[in-house]
Order: C-alpha cells, then sequence, then structure tokens
C-alpha cells in the first residue's frame, strides 16, 4: 500500500509539473521605456530628486505678489492683501506642502485659518481650520471648494503643522473651446485620502457655478489669503508625465520562447 501511495505522488508531482512547463507566462508585448530613476529621499518631507523645490524656507523668490507676507525661521507667513503665485507654470503635477493654521483662534466658519491651494488660478483645494469648526461641508479643510467635502476629516489641532500631498491632472480643451477631458484632483492629508481622483465639474468659484473654459495646458501655482495669518514651508513640485495609451504602444515582436 505504501508502494502504491508513493507511486501516485509521484504521478501526480510530474502530473504538475508537465502542465506547469506546457503553460506560459502572459505578457503584454508591449515595449515599454524604462522608469527613470529618482531619489525619494531619505524621509517623507524631503523633496525627490527630480522635484522643483517652490519654498525652502530662505525667500520667496519663486513667487510673484507677496507684499506683507513675511519668511521667518524657514517659514514663509500670509500677510498683506494679496496672495502669492508661482511665476513657473505647471500641468499634470504633484504637489506637497505643509501648512499650520494660526495657534491663536479668533473666529469661526470661513473665517479661522483661512487660504487655498490654487492649480491655474481656477482649481482650489481648500486649507482651513476644520478642527472642531463647523462650516459647509464642500468648503471645509481638503475639500475641493464648492464640489467635493472630504472622504473624512483629518485636521490637526489649530497651530499645528499639516500636510497636502495633492495629485492634479490638468483638464485637456478641443480647438473648438470644448471640453476633451476635465480636471481630476487626489488629495492626502496628514498621511490620510481625502479626495480620491475626483472629477471636477470645471472651476471652483464662489460666486457661480462651476463650469469650464478653456485654458493653456499649463498654468501657475497659486497660494491665497483669506485674511488669516496662515504659515507655510516645505513646498515642493513634480510635473508628471502621462504613460502613452496602451493602444498606442507597438507590441514587440513575437518570440518563439
Amino acid at each position: 500500500m505504501k508502494r502504491f501511495v508513493l507511486s501516485l505522488c509521484c504521478c501526480l508531482s510530474l502530473a504538475v509539473m508537465a502542465g506547469a512547463a506546457l503553460s506560459k507566462e502572459w505578457k503584454s508585448g508591449i515595449v515599454w521605456s524604462e522608469p527613470a530613476k529618482v531619489d525619494p529621499g531619505k524621509t517623507n518631507a524631503d523633496a525627490p530628486s527630480d522635484a522643483i523645490v517652490l519654498f525652502d524656507g530662505s525667500d520667496l523668490s519663486n513667487f510673484n505678489g507677496g507684499d506683507g507676507w513675511t519668511v521667518e525661521e524657514g517659514v514663509m507667513t500670509a500677510g498683506g492683501k494679496g496672495g502669492v503665485t508661482t511665476k513657473q507654470k505647471f500641468g499634470d503635477c504633484q504637489l506637497h506642502i505643509e501648512w499650520a493654521s494660526p495657534s491663536e483662534v479668533k473666529s469661526q466658519g470661513q473665517g479661522r485659518g483661512n487660504s487655498g491651494v490654487y492649480f491655474m488660478g481656477k482649481y482650489e483645494v481648500q486649507i482651513l481650520d476644520s478642527y472642531d469648526n463647523e462650516t459647509y461641508y464642500d468648503g471645509q479643510c481638503a475639500s475641493i471648494y464648492k464640489q467635493y467635502p472630504p472622504l473624512v476629516n483629518a485636521t490637526r489641532p489649530p497651530g499645528e503643522w499639516q500636510t497636502y500631498d495633492i495629485i492634479f491632472t490638468a483638464p485637456r480643451f478641443y480647438d473648438d473651446g470644448s471640453l476633451k477631458s476635465p480636471a481630476y484632483f487626489t488629495v492626502i492629508h496628514n498621511g490620510v485620502v481625502v479626495q480620491n481622483h475626483v472629477e471636477l465639474q470645471g472651476g471652483t468659484f464662489w460666486h457661480k457655478p462651476p463650469e469650464y473654459n478653456k485654458h493653456d495646458l499649463t498654468g501657475p501655482i497659486s497660494l491665497q489669503n483669506h485674511g488669516n495669518p496662515v504659515r507655510f514651508r516645505n513646498m515642493w513640485i513634480r510635473e508628471i508625465q502621462q504613460l502613452p495609451s496602451r493602444d498606442d504602444e507597438a507590441p514587440a515582436e513575437k518570440s518563439e520562447d
């Protein structure tokens, strides 16, 4: 009986090995370009080697505007009447920024630690002190202003540093001005996904419904000044090149292997 069982096991093993030999690994056949190597840095706060540092704590030389803003001890603080806008323009991108609302709470709702990150001057991710602060949900911290509330409220207490990691896909337009593809946002707030590739309905306006109007493929990044001394540090951006469509990639020549 033992000899029979041993023989049966050997036959089963040979059958499995034969089946494995007959099956082939599936490959797409597409010849992709080799992904570029990027040094991500030693910590999550470090700028990757292919990033453009917009604010390193020294000055506002990469921005237009800023009258009334201050830079002290590696931090820039909103002041005066206007915001700041990057001199360089961007399309699809990944933006990292750290910010902090004032430690002393002086107001409520939209008057409490209010600012915003604007892409192309049209699409805003809201900055607000939403720690025990009631306001309309599509206007609270990490909302896509007037379009999407965050999935969760991941806001830290007033005065503490917070992080945004924002992935932005710019809209595309046809020559006649009609929309070819919409804008998208993914937002990670303090390490928590709060916007998951949401499709924008148009610009994030305060005074009217969202709508699209044709514009360039690139535009500046802006930090809003809403009259609150919101602080910022460690701001960098990566331009993102989209992979070509799989349909546009030529399959490799079939191998006999």
